[in-house]
């Protein structure tokens, strides 16, 4: 399965999104310093995620939430994850 595929399935699961949408950016970044060596694609993200459970949560506990949920791919594949969580009343 993809990267992206895996963030979709879990963050579904986690947070049952009212919308979710994952931007792969990858391509923006394949020059940078930081990217040599490693394989091009699926490192770079924008994710939108509209969740019922952020309602009440400041966005660095939201941020938090979501890193958590993710933790598996932050802490290997994924070189960036640029996040805006948002209840559904935002």
């Amino acid at each position: 399965m993809s990267i992206a595929g895996r963030i979709t399935d879990k963050l579904t699961a986690a947070l049952a999104p009212l919308r979710l949408e994952l931007e792969d950016e990858s391509a923006l970044h394949a020059g940078h310093a930081a990217m040599k060596g490693l394989a091009a694609g699926e490192t770079h993200f924008r994710l939108t995620v509209v969740s019922a459970q952020f309602a009440g949560l400041g966005r660095l506990q939201r941020q938090r939430l979501v890193n958590r949920i993710l933790a598996e791919e932050l802490a290997g594949p994924v070189h960036a994850l640029a996040i805006t969580a948002l209840a559904p009343d935002e």
